[in-house]
């Protein structure tokens, strides 16, 4: 028998008050008993993503309310400037693409943080863009983007702002309505400490005036049907009613926690992480300038099979931690820790993470990163 740690970055641990939550007997979707739980979840979704903007729920991963930002916003032939530098930046790139629309595309190396300076010369270069395109927390790479600088250059323009926070929701700080930012969206198998399968998203009064004019197909993802349901506090087709019975005892969790103190604990966990992985000799992959709370990537030291050291580390030690993504598979390793963790699943982490390197022959002190993230902790234990 072998416990097993989840250390990527979605899905995530589920909490077991929301395991149970899930397992109770199926309600019906159209009663009013399920329409106070949709209320109370949609409430307090707003208070995570700080905006008073309509909030609405589908069936789906992230990728469906990436997609349903593109077909509610545009017309073919739409310019629009998508930034990327990962793999999700990536896939705003293949369904602008997908979808007929023009895009300007800003792309940079999957180690380097979008420059706002960029989107600004876009946008005074054409002023008939109509939107803009960027992750604020990208899962491949662990590279945070400062959607607060890019909300207040887009603010400005009639380009609406489209932001996945699909790995930031609950991991970093994103003040929706204050900075500026038309569309957030998220998913459930990431900070929300779900199993995949809900995708949230937020719409601001902005971002419906776009929606008017906009004229590509679509039909489940249509927002109007869901706002026009939501209205009546239910959903416009059949929603997975586990799930949001099990969103209602996770955003309850968060809401006992406390926002701040939910990002000041991923804060730590990053920051135990970062130390561990240094201390151990490795290189981290994203830049100090732009370092998210939600995973830590390291760089697959020289000599050393990265995709042997994944699978080492599932096998050998149960702890599922998650390799590098296109480009960068067997190059990169990532450990996540967004949503459901706290200080020693990193600390076990870290110690399996030293067998395993000692195990591939990688050279350093043992004992030296598990150290190195007590160390991290006991500062916030003893303030010293």
């Amino acid at each position: 028998m072998r416990k097993r740690y989840l250390m990527t970055p979605g899905p995530t641990p589920v909490p077991p008050e929301v395991l149970l939550a899930q397992a109770r007997p199926m309600i019906h979707h159209r009663t009013p008993e399920f329409s106070d739980i949709l209320v109370g979840a949609v409430e307090d979704l707003k208070s995570l993503f700080q905006t008073k903007n309509d909030m609405l729920i589908y069936s789906a991963s992230g990728t469906g309310v990436m997609e349903s930002a593109v077909v509610n916003l545009f017309s073919a032939g739409d310019k629009v400037v998508v930034c990327s530098n990962g793999k999700f930046g990536d896939r705003f790139v293949q369904l602008a693409d997908a979808f007929g629309l023009e895009a300007v595309k800003l792309t940079y190396e999957w180690d380097e943080v979008v420059n706002p300076i960029d989107i600004e010369r876009a946008l005074a270069a054409d002023a008939g863009i109509k939107g803009v395109f960027v992750v604020q927390s990208e899962t491949s790479t662990g590279v945070l983007n400062d959607v607060k600088a890019i909300g207040d250059i887009v603010r400005g323009h009639q380009a609406v702002l489209v932001v996945d926070s699909i790995t930031g929701i609950g991991a970093v700080d994103i003040k929706t309505d204050e900075w500026g930012l038309d569309i957030v969206m998220t998913g459930s198998q990431k900070g929300l400490m779900l199993p995949p399968g809900l995708a949230c998203v937020s719409v601001s009064e902005k971002a419906w005036r776009a929606a008017e004019t906009a004229t590509l197909p679509k039909y489940y993802f249509s927002w109007e049907k869901a706002r026009k349901a939501m209205a009546k506090s239910t959903t416009a087709f059949t929603p997975p009613v586990s799930l949001i019975i099990g969103l209602g005892e996770a955003l309850k969790m968060m809401r006992e926690e406390g926002l701040e103190n939910g990002i000041k604990r991923h804060e730590s966990l990053a920051a135990a992480a970062r130390a561990a992985v240094e201390a151990l000799g490795l290189t981290l992959f994203a830049p100090p300038e732009g370092r998210g709370n939600a995973v830590t990537p390291v760089r697959v030291p020289e000599g050393i099979d990265g995709k042997a050291l994944v699978k080492k580390m599932k096998t050998e030690y149960g702890i599922t931690i998650a390799g590098g993504q296109d480009h960068l598979v067997g190059k990169i390793f990532r450990i996540g820790h967004l949503g459901y963790f706290d200080r020693f699943d990193i600390i076990t982490t870290i110690a399996g993470l030293e067998m395993t390197l000692q195990e591939l022959g990688f050279s350093f002190t043992p004992g030296s990163g598990v150290n190195a993230a007590e160390q991290v902790f006991m500062k916030e234990v003893t303030g010293n």
